[in-house]
């Protein structure tokens, strides 16, 4: 696909994998020896995280491999269904996040606020050097994109946490853990709808949200040569990649072929739809056709 290093993807997404699985292990750790709720729902959330970006590699090594007879367009769609079960997996750890934190809430347990603290600053510096690192590749792809959101939620939760701690440090309020986490939830799943929704989308080949079918039919009518657009159908295939069908009666007047590459030009330039297949019907002939 245009404008996508797909060596310098996989390069990222292995290197995040590595760190984040360390930081998983050493903020599960670091929640069972201060008893912090926080920290613990940031280490479940992190091992979401170490599944997702697994996921991810899995998928952008899919996603390369050519198309066959019976895959013709290639394994592109890999990486939405990737990007939706990332977005799936993270609905998951909010409602555990949430019941545990509710069990909590009514009688909040001692927390090793010092450790608490400690953690969640090595956790959030190590997150924001993740998420840093996949930021470059989040645009090009929904796949990356939920990976990227995956450790932006837990920088988010090493921030929650950092704050609890401080808070119990300062007031001895023990409550502010189990109010972290919950918030650690309700940005988890906020930043995880949109998503879910565009993967949704894509599957089933909802116009993609840059093109107005509107506009994109009255431009190719507007071609010289032709007279009707109908049977207008455009949807993605994978992030960044769109396709188009049509039918379009002409009059004669315009050859064929200038008119179907006069309607692919202005589908890449102004939309950046790299498919394109119209079919052309005469005006005669589609007039000698019966009504059913």
């Amino acid at each position: 696909m245009a404008g996508r290093d797909h060596g310098g993807e996989r390069r990222a997404v292995r290197a995040s994998l590595a760190v984040t699985t360390l930081l998983c292990i050493a903020e599960a750790v670091g929640g069972y020896w201060t008893n912090s709720l926080a920290l613990a729902s940031d280490a479940a959330h992190m091992l979401g995280d170490v599944a997702a970006l697994a996921l991810t590699l899995f998928a952008l090594w899919m996603g390369s491999r050519p198309a066959s007879a019976s895959k013709t367009f290639g394994y592109y769609r890999a990486e939405i269904l990737a990007a939706l079960l990332n977005g799936v997996v993270l609905w998951v750890v909010v409602v555990f996040i949430l019941l545990e934190a509710w069990r909590r809430l009514g009688e909040p347990p001692p927390v090793a606020a010092g450790g608490m603290l400690a953690i969640a600053v090595v956790g959030l510096v190590v997150n924001l050097i993740v998420a840093h690192r996949l930021h470059g590749h989040a645009a090009h792809s929904l796949n990356l994109r939920g990976a990227y959101l995956h450790v932006l939620s837990d920088a988010l939760g090493s921030v929650g946490a950092l704050a609890a701690a401080l808070v119990i440090m300062v007031t001895g309020w023990m409550a502010a853990d189990t109010i972290a986490s919950a918030a650690i939830a309700v940005l988890i799943l906020k930043s995880s709808w949109s998503l879910v929704r565009e993967a949704v989308d894509v599957l089933m080949e909802a116009v993609p949200a840059h093109v107005d079918l509107e506009t994109v039919q009255s431009v190719l009518e507007a071609v010289a040569g032709t007279l009707e657009v109908h049977d207008l159908h455009v949807w993605s295939l994978t992030t960044g990649r769109c396709a188009l069908s049509a039918h379009a009666v002409v009059d004669g007047t315009v050859a064929g072929d200038d008119i179907l590459a006069t309607m692919a030009a202005i589908c890449a330039r102004e939309f950046h739809i790299d498919h394109v297949t119209i079919q052309l019907e005469q005006q005669n002939r589609r007039a000698e056709e019966p009504v059913h």
